[in-house]
């Protein structure tokens, strides 16, 4: 949901508080705002939008695919944080960075990269898991804003079919490869790492 001006001035009706101001927003403006508990919003080039309350298929899915990451992570210098992570892909250290993602999960490995907050600048590897509510414009922004930010692997897991879409981005390239519920993908930036779909798709 993108707000409108309109949108801004009554959202502390019904929702939750936010500032009274125009429609770009600042990561200092993001991390001030007052919501409801559940409630989540990214920003995306200084807009504003809502994040829909994930469902029990999404959890599910969420739970296999970190619980994987996390135990292969084990004392390696790269971390597996999920959602909600607040990821400032463009950081900018006087909070003036005007996107903030949470993506459902976040692969860290440049410690310096680990703030506080949450992540300052491009994880490694991103995951995001479809929603209903999730659109084609939507996945096609955020495909091109991570490939913009430095992501170096981006994944697109689909819960209505059982499938998966992994995006590397490579020497200004985009190679695309999909995979099927019975499949086993090899993790591109750890290549030690295979994760069986058919587990993270188990119902």
């Amino acid at each position: 949901m993108r707000f409108s001006k309109t949108f801004v001035l009554l959202y502390n009706i019904t929702m939750g508080v936010l500032p009274v101001k125009d429609t770009f927003f600042t990561y200092a403006d993001y991390k001030e705002w007052e919501l409801a508990e559940g409630e989540r919003f990214e920003l995306i080039y200084g807009e504003a939008y809502a994040i829909s309350t994930p469902n029990a298929r999404h959890q599910a899915i969420l739970g296999a695919l970190s619980s994987q990451f996390y135990t292969y992570l084990r004392n390696k210098p790269c971390k597996a944080y999920p959602a909600p992570y607040d990821v400032r892909l463009f950081y900018e250290e006087d909070e003036s960075d005007d996107t903030v993602v949470q993506p459902d999960i976040a692969v860290v490995c440049d410690e310096k990269k680990r703030g506080p907050e949450g992540c300052r600048g491009a994880p490694d590897l991103v995951i995001e898991i479809l929603s209903p509510s999730n659109t084609a414009i939507e996945m096609e922004r955020k495909l091109k804003l991570y490939r913009r930010a430095g992501v170096r692997e981006y994944w697109v897991v689909d819960p209505e079919d059982n499938g998966l879409t992994v995006y590397h981005f490579r020497d200004n390239k985009v190679l695309m490869e999909t995979y099927g519920s019975k499949d086993t993908v090899t993790v591109a930036i750890f290549p030690g790492l295979n994760i069986e779909l058919e587990q993270v798709f188990a119902e």
